[in-house]
């Protein structure tokens, strides 16, 4: 039996992607905020840069993790586009 890929949908977008392909922000159970690992509220992102700055200047993020994103993981997720990371 095949594996159907698990689906989810840019905050930015709203395109509806495998899993795999989106970067993962997630508010964590003890606090602050963690980026691909970790438990707790998650939200995506593509990794392309007109979804980055949607996000950035819509204030996607905050809203679907419901706390506040600082500048820094905004600029985390720059540097990581620049670099060419996919995940």
């Amino acid at each position: 039996m095949t594996e159907r890929p698990v689906m989810r949908r840019c905050v930015a977008c709203r395109q509806l992607l495998d899993r795999s392909q989106l970067w993962r922000v997630i508010r964590l159970a003890g606090g602050g905020l963690g980026l691909d690992r970790g438990m707790g509220r998650s939200a995506y992102l593509c990794p392309n840069p007109a979804c980055l700055e949607e996000a950035r200047r819509r204030r996607r993020l905050q809203r679907a993790l419901r706390c506040p994103v600082d500048d820094t993981l905004l600029d985390q997720l720059e540097q990581r586009l620049l670099a060419g990371e996919r995940r």
